[in-house]
C-alpha cells in the first residue's frame, strides 16, 4: 500500500471511528464522558484519566511491532489498523480536551 493510500484511509476511519465512538460512549453528547467520571473516580483531571486508559493501547502497539518482529505471519492489516487507529483517536480526544482547557483559560 502507498503512503498516500495510509494516510488517506487513516483519515476516513478516524472520521468514521470518532463520530461512531463519539455517540456511543457520549453521554448527553459529551464524547468526553467516560474520561470525565474515571477522573473523579481516581481524583484526577479527565485527561490524566485518558492517558492511563491510553497505556493500554500503545502496549498494544508495541506488541505490534513485537509480532512484526518475531511472529509477523500473525500480523494482518486489520489487527495493524485496529490497533494504530485506537492509538491516534486516544491522542485527538486528549488534543480536544487540552483545546477546551484552551479555550476556557482553565487549568488542569
Amino acid at each position: 500500500m502507498e503512503f498516500q493510500q495510509v494516510v488517506e484511509s487513516r483519515i476516513d476511519k478516524i472520521r468514521s471511528v470518532l463520530a461512531t465512538k463519539g455517540n456511543e460512549y457520549g453521554k448527553q453528547g459529551d464524547r468526553y464522558h467516560n474520561f470525565r467520571v474515571a477522573g473523579r473516580l481516581l481524583d484526577t483531571s479527565p485527561e490524566r484519566a485518558l492517558i492511563g486508559m491510553e497505556v493500554k493501547h500503545r502496549v498494544s502497539v508495541m506488541d505490534l511491532v513485537d509480532t512484526a518482529e518475531e511472529h509477523p505471519q500473525f500480523l494482518n492489516k486489520e489487527l495493524i489498523s485496529e490497533k494504530i487507529g485506537d492509538a491516534i483517536n486516544y491522542l485527538i480526544l486528549l488534543e480536544g480536551m487540552l483545546y477546551e482547557h484552551l479555550e476556557e483559560r482553565t487549568p488542569l
